[in-house]
């Protein structure tokens, strides 16, 4: 599974009166990815530090980071590791810092770009790119009500529906469960209804992160 951030979004919070803003974007390749470094660098010129990190890839093949002249490792590297942690891919964090005058010690900086990126994840949210599949059914008008009852019951929602010599309904499925489905709607309906399938295509669904312990 494929999990991404669910929009662009920033947060900023204040660590022993410095300033952190963690901003965040969804990308597809390094090139945006960089592009997005460089705009919040522009963004904030007179910031003390822009660290960033990115992620890319359905198997989190890229990774990235810099820690933009904080000590090594304080920064880009616990930033990665959220992302990691998170399993998440596709996606950019960049954290701004403005120094306040008070220093935080490397555990405390590390504590403060993983947290400033784990705060502003646990605010944006997460889906999951679920693979389906367009599934049409074709059958008697006077099965409709009880093929409606159906996938009420397992939650799935029709998408069209035409009404001609017979009804004919549209429908996105997991692709996981299409030969359940089918299989189902045979036995039910005794083999009095048609099913064929359409175009696959990429659906983005809520997803909640299991927290450890829980």
């Amino acid at each position: 599974m494929t999990i991404t951030i669910s929009e662009n979004h920033r947060r900023e919070e204040e660590i022993k009166k410095s300033r952190f803003i963690c901003q965040l974007a969804r990308v597809q390749t390094e090139e945006e990815a960089q592009d997005f470094v460089q705009a919040m660098k522009k963004l904030h010129p007179k910031a003390n530090h822009n660290c960033w990190t990115y992620v890319l890839g359905d198997h989190q093949e890229v990774q990235r980071m810099s820690d933009d002249g904080e000590p090594s490792g304080t920064a880009g590297v616990p930033m990665l590791e959220v992302l990691k942690k998170w399993e998440l891919t596709n996606v950019v964090a960049v954290v701004t810092r403005y120094f306040g005058g008070i220093k935080l010690g490397a555990g405390g900086l590390i504590r403060a770009y993983a947290g400033s990126l784990a705060h502003a994840l646990d605010e944006v949210g997460l889906v999951a790119y679920v693979p389906q599949r367009e599934l049409y059914i074709s059958l008697d008008y006077g099965l409709y009500d009880s093929l409606q009852r159906f996938l009420a019951e397992r939650e799935l929602v029709i998408q069209e529906a035409e009404f001609l010599e017979a009804v004919k309904v549209k429908l996105y499925v997991d692709e996981a469960v299409v030969p359940d489905l089918e299989a189902e709607l045979t036995e039910q309906f005794q083999a009095k209804l048609s099913i064929s399938k359409g175009e696959e295509l990429i659906a983005e669904i809520p997803y909640k992160r299991e927290l450890e312990g829980s």
